[in-house]
């Protein structure tokens, strides 16, 4: 059931959001040199890596500088990456995701493997849920580059902090949100979120 939610709803998405990917693309190109789009590795269902897709809102090579972003005033995310950020357009390509089942539209968001590397036994558990678009921690942690940008040292307390909270919220609240009414729960909180607060 949630399988078949996550392709009718991805489908109709990627339909319906054509238009806006084709302005956003154009933007990008407009703004920045490189491609409109960025993949980059993540870790997903059963500890496996795949492509995670999202508008380019970064200067090329920008991840060599760093896998963590620092507030909308970090220097390597572009003018119109920027607001893609801010309202979380940039994330929009992830419907793709869904739509090949690597994602569902609500999940645990997957990490990178650096980060995957330093969860302990418990925290492990995360990695036999199907990744997604947004979640519960998510929604908690809108904010989450502006409140790295005023820390001495952010990935470390996103380590030490920020990560292993969003993991125990994500395993203490996976399972009500996988129904599609849990689901569609989080996708109002999360729009809402997004506005209310931006």
């Amino acid at each position: 059931m949630k399988r078949a939610f996550d392709f009718i709803a991805s489908s109709i998405g990627l339909i319906f959001l054509a238009p806006i990917f084709l302005i956003v693309i154009i933007l990008i190109y407009i703004d920045s040199k490189g491609p409109p789009f960025f993949r980059q590795n993540r870790v997903g269902l059963d500890n496996r890596d795949f492509k995670l897709w999202k508008f380019r809102s970064m200067k090329i090579d920008s991840s060599a500088k760093g896998l963590l972003t620092i507030g909308n005033n970090d220097t390597r995310i572009t003018k119109v990456g920027s607001y893609l950020r801010r309202y979380k357009i940039d994330e929009l390509p992830q419907l793709l995701n869904v739509f090949l089942g690597n994602m569902s539209l609500v999940g645990p968001r997957p990490e990178v493997r650096k980060y995957v590397e330093l969860y302990d036994d418990n925290q492990k558990r995360v990695l036999k849920l199907k990744p997604g678009i947004t979640d519960m921690a998510s929604i908690k942690y809108r904010d989450e580059n502006e409140i790295l940008a005023t820390l001495e040292d952010p990935e470390l307390a996103y380590i030490t902090v920020i990560m292993p909270d969003k993991l125990k919220i994500n395993l203490e609240f996976y399972k009500e949100t996988q129904s599609v009414y849990g689901s569609l729960k989080v996708i109002f909180l999360t729009c809402y979120s997004i506005i209310k607060f931006r």
